[in-house]
């Protein structure tokens, strides 16, 4: 199967020149932190270390902004082949209108990945090496022909080496809760993006969301769910609004400590502390306040 990398090739150069040590990507830190459990999961089950499978998503879907990825949830680039019978989308490349995998979601791209360098003759090789050896499966890859690009194999050593990728080649990390929130997403549904802050798991709401439909996407119930959020299941939730997955902490993150919050308008107790993703009771006993205090604006309020 011919591997494609020409859909990005202009942009991926200029991203790698444009970086370094000391500048950060925030929409690659994003992708990373959305797929690197399930990276690491594969790599439990396959022995394909999770910087490869994440520098090669990077590289070849623009982090997920690829029309590969935007429109079929391939984020590898991945053509049909002579023995795919799945969905399938169709892009210009080589030729014009080539055919594409498609996949429901995006855990169906890093499967399907994984089982392409895992299932034939062409890269088994790679398999003698250690699962620490990014280096040698990048130029193992590009050795066996994954890539058309001269320097595909320094371009995922940089970024391994520029987000230190390599680290979760130990696992390091590692969260289950992520994982199983794209291993078992519905048939079909669009899932929300879990984002991380303060220790735990946010979405935001859209609209039409209730407790119950955000539960049984993650798999807890609505009561728990509501509870982390010291609300009742049956509230109305409004779109834009932040909903915690975990329990709420004490306080802000260590980098808040200091800082103050000036009220603004049309701002509550409760917004703030669903905002810093703090107990709302805390909120009140960090700033001394009565439960009963109304807020007004430019009041300042301790996080942490």
């Amino acid at each position: 199967m011919k591997r494609v990398l020409t859909i990005l090739f202009v942009f991926q150069l200029s991203f790698i020149a444009a970086h370094s040590q000391s500048s950060w990507n925030q929409t690659y830190q994003q992708y990373i932190n959305q797929y690197k459990d399930i990276a690491i999961e594969q790599m439990k089950r396959y022995r394909i270390p999770a910087s490869i499978t994440l520098a090669q998503g990077l590289f070849e879907s623009g982090a997920g902004r690829s029309e590969l990825a935007l429109k079929g949830n391939n984020h590898f680039g991945i053509k049909c082949g002579g023995q795919w019978n799945g969905s399938r989308v169709y892009h210009d490349d080589d030729a014009n209108n080539e055919c594409f995998r498609a996949y429901r979601n995006a855990y169906e791209s890093f499967e399907d990945h994984s089982k392409f360098l895992s299932g034939g003759q062409r890269y088994r090789s790679l398999f003698q090496l250690k699962v620490t050896d990014y280096k040698g499966w990048a130029r193992g890859l590009k050795a066996a022909g994954y890539a058309t690009n001269p320097q595909y194999a320094q371009r995922l050593i940089d970024i391994i080496q520029l987000y230190k990728l390599y680290r979760y080649d130990n696992a390091d990390g590692y969260d289950k809760f992520m994982a199983d929130h794209l291993k078992n997403a519905a048939n079909g549904v669009s899932l929300h993006i879990i984002k991380i802050f303060n220790k735990n798991y946010y979405v935001i709401v859209r609209r039409g969301d209730t407790f119950s439909s955000i539960a049984d996407e993650i798999g807890i119930s609505a009561r728990k769910l509501a509870k982390y959020n010291e609300r009742d299941r049956r509230d109305a939730l409004e779109e834009g609004e932040i909903i915690w997955l975990k329990k709420k902490q004490k306080k802000a993150p260590k980098d808040y400590k200091g800082r103050l919050h000036y009220v603004r308008n049309g701002e509550s107790m409760y917004s703030i502390a669903q905002k810093y993703g703090i107990r709302l009771k805390n909120l009140y006993k960090m700033n001394k306040l009565a439960p009963d205090y109304q807020i007004r604006v430019g009041d300042a309020l301790r996080l942490r």
